[in-house]
């Protein structure tokens, strides 16, 4: 029984070592677990699910990437999204294609027995204000509509625009501002009543301990994958052992 949670791939057609890294990922790590839980920005960008019907370096990233999701699903392994700040307008054609089941942004589940509430995690940021307005914005129907209503390389470029100014922005910004916001992190742990959250988004990957209405709590941080190491949590539970999560780094030449 086993249960396994990443974040922040970043896929696109200039990360090729990730890409095979991650491919390996499902086929030797990712084969015969019970669910594999994607918390956002699998890839880099998404500029909308016609990338799938275009010729274009990327498109065959995400074919590529699809039809592997999709033999997990077949194989049996449930896989699941949330949305992150990079791939938040992942449409149902890409879920349905992958056989996946697409989540709210953040979610109360029980893994391997464990109540937990999972999300990308850029929510939590609340310090940062420019970024929170434009999140505001960016998931607003309208907005969606008509950034999607541009021609597909009108949408490449903006995306790349959005990538470097985030870049210039955050390079300016304090890095407590650039983290979750601690009462944020709590309040939602109050809200779903559990003692477990499981975020990725701040590249920050650890193990947190905090105290949430008297009681013992931990926040997991996912880790972004490089082009040399990845990173998961596994949950395993057994006749022999409770089950806890587990925050791995590995090396992509050999997952775990």
């Amino acid at each position: 029984m086993r249960t396994l949670l990443i974040a922040d791939m970043h896929l696109s057609h200039d990360t090729p070592e990730i890409n095979q890294g991650f491919y390996r990922y499902l086929e030797q790590t990712a084969q015969g677990a019970d669910a594999l839980y994607i918390l956002g920005d699998l890839f880099d960008a998404w500029i909308g699910d016609d990338l799938l019907d275009t010729p274009h370096p990327l498109s065959a990233v995400t074919h590529e990437v699809t039809q592997r999701l999709r033999a997990l699903s077949d194989a049996g392994t449930a896989v699941y999204f949330i949305h992150g700040n990079r791939d938040f307008l992942l449409g149902e054609r890409f879920i349905n294609d992958c056989g996946a089941t697409l989540l709210p942004e953040s979610e109360q589940v029980e893994l391997q027995g464990v109540p937990a509430v999972i999300l990308h995690g850029d929510s939590l940021c609340t310090k940062d204000e420019a970024y929170m307005a434009f999140r505001a914005q960016s998931r607003s129907e309208q907005w969606q509509s008509q950034i999607l209503a541009l021609p597909l390389e009108q949408r490449l470029e903006l995306a790349k625009s959005l990538r470097m100014q985030s870049g210039d922005a955050n390079a300016g910004k304090a890095e407590d501002i650039m983290d979750v916001t601690q009462e944020e992190v709590v309040a939602l742990m109050q809200r779903y009543g559990v003692s477990t959250m499981i975020h990725g988004h701040t590249h920050r990957p650890k193990v947190h301990d905090l105290t949430v209405e008297e009681v013992p709590a931990k926040r997991f941080v996912l880790g972004d994958w490089d082009s040399q190491h990845g990173w998961d949590i596994v949950i395993e539970h057994s006749d022999e052992r409770h089950a806890e999560p587990v925050l791995r780094q590995f090396p992509l030449s050999t997952p775990p």
